[in-house]
């Protein structure tokens, strides 16, 4: 397995449960990480610290605005030296039954696109000049079964996560060779959002599953660093960690 000693990695949202799970297992392979947040600082910074090894950093990732992506990137290449790996971690979604149309109004369908698909295109074209200096460049898009199956907590999310799917294929084509892109689509993760839904849905979840449970945020960043480690001939496609979720 490739060691990652002296490579950088950007992870946006990355004190939430799947965040913080990709940002520990780039550390414990010897990554620097680049610990991104949006609006918690504390959490963002508890976290760096608490990750093995040295190196690492919290920055402000406001991914959303493009100029200040742009003025962080120039402040990793000056206090780094160099970036090789973006994960696009950062997400939101809001949970409106499909068939409820009224509900999932104009505000949250923008909200939604704008972090989702939007802020995660910013991100590459903010730091694609130094993911491609790096050689090995790699970006990962975190997506979700959603995306393909076109279920999930709305239409809207599940359209941005279909647009994301859509995005990994185009810009790992128009990046090559330089930066792979890739897409990890997770089915249910055990977590703060598995946690507030009815016990008796998780469990049909569960039972519907082929490997009889939801993911755990370890599965999930596994995939990912294996991406930087092991499976290092993949690019512009999206791997599912959902257990087998849409076979039944």
């Amino acid at each position: 397995m490739k060691m990652l000693a002296e490579e950088v990695v950007l992870i946006t949202g990355a004190s939430g449960g799947i965040g913080s799970a990709i940002s520990l297992a780039y550390a414990s392979v010897g990554a620097k990480v680049i610990v991104g947040y949006n609006s918690n600082f504390e959490k963002a910074q508890k976290l760096c610290e608490s990750l093995p090894g040295d190196g690492h950093v919290t920055k402000y990732v406001p991914i959303l605005d493009s100029a200040a992506l742009n003025v962080l990137a120039d402040e990793i290449k000056v206090e780094m030296g160099r970036l090789d790996i973006l994960i696009n971690n950062a997400g939101v979604t809001k949970v409106v039954p499909h068939q409820d149309l009224n509900s999932l109004q104009d505000d949250d369908i923008d909200r939604i696109f704008a972090t989702n698909f939007r802020g995660s295109f910013a991100c590459v074209r903010a730091f694609q000049k130094l993911l491609a200096r790096s050689g090995e460049g790699l970006v990962v898009n975190i997506s979700s079964i959603a995306g393909t199956t076109a279920v999930g907590s709305s239409v809207a999310y599940c359209a941005s996560k279909a647009a994301m799917n859509s995005m990994t294929m185009s810009l790992a084509r128009a990046l090559a060779p330089s930066i792979r892109v890739v897409a990890v689509a997770p089915g249910w993760v055990a977590g703060e959002y598995a946690s507030r839904a009815d016990p008796a849905y998780m469990q049909e979840q569960i039972d519907k599953t082929p490997l009889g449970r939801i993911a755990n945020a370890s599965d999930v960043a596994n995939t990912v660093v294996a991406l930087s480690t092991t499976m290092t001939f993949i690019t512009g496609c999206v791997i599912p960690v959902d257990g087998g979720r849409p076979l039944i």
